[in-house]
């Protein structure tokens, strides 16, 4: 039987068919958290994966973006807290009570796991803001900008990437969720941005990981690089090369 006290998480999921890669994760989080709620969200047509766990599924009539798709179906949730999950990502243990740890400071408005590759090496999804400098640097080969935290204690970060991002819901309404004018990339980063902003913290709680199998669409599809080299372009202007003041080194 489920605990009432316990909190209540809604985790958000976005196919664009990618039903192989959402049945594989359904099923560790059968496995390994049953108990959060599923809100499914097909951007393209495809049919149902299997119900492993209960799911919402949410079909879209014509694509959207990364924001708009996640703040629709989080919009009208009760839950305490709002997990958005890529369907390339593998669970393999519950990583729900270790960040919900991390968030048990009030100030922390968002918790990231330590995220790896298939072979356990740690992917760049804990990062510093992106500035003109550190990008001319990222192209050099010389820094990508990627936050490396050593131990297992919390570590306040810039920003976390999209794939897995714990939020508390009171943080993310404050912010009034994902701008949807990124319709894909650097949404992740501006919304880390507006939560520093507005005095919410952001970590990275290495203690907890989970696996990544890495698309990496925006560097073999031109589409993608356009959309990538936009949302760039858009986040600076909106934001000015204006740095939120964070704890991050």
């Amino acid at each position: 039987m489920t605990d009432p006290r316990a909190p209540r998480i809604v985790v958000s999921i976005v196919s664009h068919r990618q039903a192989p890669l959402v049945q594989a994760l359904l099923g560790d989080l059968a496995q390994h958290a049953p108990d959060v709620a599923v809100r499914l969200t097909a951007n393209l047509p495809e049919p149902p994966p299997a119900a492993l766990l209960p799911f919402t599924l949410l079909t879209n009539p014509h694509p959207r973006g990364f924001g708009e798709n996640h703040n629709a179906a989080l919009k009208d949730s009760d839950a305490d807290f709002f997990c958005v999950l890529n369907p390339d990502i593998r669970l393999t243990s519950n990583p729900f009570p270790a960040l919900l740890e991390c968030l048990n400071d009030p100030q922390v408005g968002l918790v990231v796991p330590q995220v790896t590759t298939a072979q356990g090496m740690p992917e760049d999804s804990a990062r510093h803001f992106p500035t003109l400098s550190g990008l001319m640097k990222k192209a050099a080969g010389l820094n990508d900008g990627r936050i490396l935290a050593s131990g297992s204690e919390p570590y306040p970060i810039d920003w976390g990437a999209g794939m897995f991002l714990l939020f508390r819901a009171q943080a993310f309404r404050a912010v009034q969720g994902f701008d949807e004018d990124f319709f894909l990339y650097y949404e992740d980063v501006d919304i880390c941005a507006r939560l520093w902003a507005r005095h919410w913290q952001v970590k990275l709680c290495p203690q907890v990981t989970v696996i990544h199998d890495a698309r990496r669409d925006s560097r073999r599809k031109l589409r993608y690089t356009l959309w990538h080299l936009s949302s760039m372009i858009r986040y600076f202007f909106k934001h000015g090369g204006r740095l939120p003041a964070t704890t991050a080194k």
